[in-house]
């Protein structure tokens, strides 16, 4: 029983999964008690977009089905890729492994039984046009969590499209180049922030000219959420950071119309169902409220939040992996009933390895009958109006504003990232979550509640344990085949334009075609920029 405090009858309180102290019904009372009445739900597709940016949703248009893959060898990945968009994906999602997001070649002694392991190793043009053959450039939409050498991986793509035949005007797709959730809680991060930051726009200037329909950055919360975050911070830090890059920008000279109709997001959808699904109601008029505010742009385009959402990997567990069948459903479901322009889910067996193509093939079908067969999909925000539902939102967007008010106070998130607040809120969320759990106050199916025998553990991907070699004696032959004076001079030209302030990408972008490999092209900016070591404690 619940009484009319909110307390039930062991004298527990009731909140998200977020903090957020829930009403024992939700009713009325509950609106105006936050402040909202009826009359400021807004519609869908005009401002604050609260409801969702376009006016008709997915009865128009669905959400792109974007599968996150990537592993191995390019050749193994494309053919994962190959298989999803056979079974009705429509769109790519790359993952990289882990010397390749922190710019190292396969032959670095740093990458050392790290290549392929969590992602597919590209190491040079070469990698990216295995990767991608046999793969339509121009009719396919695709992204890349990819972000310290977010530019280089960008630019090896642009030259495959247009060894294709493809126009750049053409390719549409993102890269991650979220830096600074990098420093606050993912560390793949390579230069001294300021440097980082000039990678960025100088991505921005360059894309905004000659791809127009490229999204040049995709400000992450998923990360932060990973990390342990509450619901509140991932909304607030994530567009803290957002703000900390078009302020970067604009110091550049660069006009708020030229680059912000192409900035997108990406957030976490985890287990708690109605908080999610406010989460990013609030997180879309939150951002149309700031960029209003401070940059007042003209392009309506400039203010509106678009976003990718991944279910929450960390939410899964190696303990009766079947179950994650039914979290990723929910959290699917959430995001859809949220609004987002596109969604992976994760394979249920991720918690013990590699997705195999059958539970690959399981994670996309979960997409399809959300679309095809539950209906949420046939009304604009089906859980608009909920008396639960708004008042989250509402609470959701205040207590953001808060946080990034506290942020602002602290000079912007680099400064605060630079002192290290974000990542000892963060720190404190994950403990007092972890310490829920270790108590028994959350219970997880499986894991603390629920437990019994186990009769099905599945089987992981496996690696080739050849990728490593192969990668090396491909770069090898590359080095001694190609025109090295040419390569040497355009790593020159990379240096030079770097301590001159001058846009690297065009540098960059010649470099790719001289075979300069990605390792090569990061270390000719390092020895410019330096590299960066968080302090101690962070």
């Amino acid at each position: 029983m619940t009484g009319s405090d909110g307390k039930d009858s062991e004298g527990r309180v009731w909140r998200t999964l977020g903090g957020i102290e829930l009403p024992p019904q939700a009713d009325e009372v509950t609106l105006s008690n936050s402040g909202l009445s009826r009359d400021e739900i807004s519609t869908a597709g005009t401002p604050p977009y609260t409801r969702g940016i376009h006016s008709t949703m997915y009865r128009d248009r669905l959400w792109t089905m974007r599968q996150y893959a990537g592993f191995s060898s390019a050749e193994a990945t494309n053919e994962r890729f190959k298989l999803l968009l056979e079974k009705g994906q429509n769109g790519l999602s790359i993952a990289f492994d882990l010397p390749t997001q922190l710019g190292l070649d396969s032959d670095d002694e740093l990458a050392l039984g790290e290549v392929g392991k969590v992602g597919v190793a590209i190491d040079s043009i070469d990698d990216m046009r295995r990767l991608f053959a046999g793969i339509p450039l121009a009719e396919v939409s695709t992204s890349m969590t990819i972000n310290a050498p977010a530019m280089v991986i960008l630019a090896m793509y642009i030259v495959v499209a247009e060894e294709r035949g493809v126009n750049p005007l053409e390719l549409r797709g993102t890269i991650q180049n979220d830096i600074l959730k990098e420093y606050i809680a993912r560390g793949t991060y390579i230069f001294p922030p300021v440097h980082s930051l000039r990678l960025i726009t100088d991505t921005f200037s360059y894309c905004g000219t000659n791809l127009p329909l490229w999204n040049t950055i995709s400000i992450s919360g998923y990360h932060i959420r990973e990390a342990g975050s509450t619901a509140i911070q991932e909304v607030a830090f994530t567009l803290a950071n957002a703000l900390e890059y078009v302020q970067a920008a604009i110091d550049v000279g660069l006009a708020v119309d030229t680059f912000a109709p192409r900035l997108s997001f990406f957030f976490n959808c985890h287990n708690d169902f109605f908080e999610e699904v406010a989460k990013f109601r609030a997180a879309r008029a939150l951002w149309y409220e700031l960029m209003e505010q401070r940059y007042s742009p003209s392009n309506p385009k400039s203010s509106m939040l678009r976003f990718h959402t991944q279910v929450a990997g960390v939410s899964l567990t190696a303990q009766q992996p079947l179950n994650n069948i039914a979290r990723v459903t929910i959290q699917a479901l959430a995001a859809v009933c949220g609004g987002t322009q596109s969604l992976h889910t994760n394979s249920y067996d991720e918690a013990i390895g590699l997705p195999t193509e059958e539970s690959a093939t399981v994670a996309l079908r979960t997409q399809q009958i959300i679309a095809e067969e539950s209906g949420v999909a046939s009304v604009v925000d089906p859980l608009g109006g909920s008396w639960l539902v708004e008042s989250l939102t509402k609470d959701i967007k205040e207590e953001a504003r808060r946080e990034i008010a506290h942020i602002d106070a602290l000079s912007g998130a680099l400064k605060a990232m630079e002192e290290g607040y974000q990542q000892r809120a963060i720190h404190d969320s994950a403990w007092q979550h972890q310490l829920d759990v270790e108590s028994g106050r959350r219970r997880i199916i499986g894991l603390n509640h629920g437990i019994g025998e186990e009769d099905i553990t599945p089987v992981p991907q496996a690696i080739d344990p050849e990728v490593a070699a192969r990668q090396i004696t491909r770069l090898a032959e590359m080095r001694q085949n190609r025109d090295a004076d040419r390569a040497d001079v355009a790593l020159a030209a990379i240096g030079k334009a770097a301590g001159e302030g001058e846009n690297l990408f065009p540098h960059v972008l010649h470099a790719v075609k001289c075979e300069c490999s990605l390792g090569e092209i990061i270390i000719a900016m390092k020895q410019v920029f330096g590299s960066y070591r968080a302090p101690s404690g962070f």
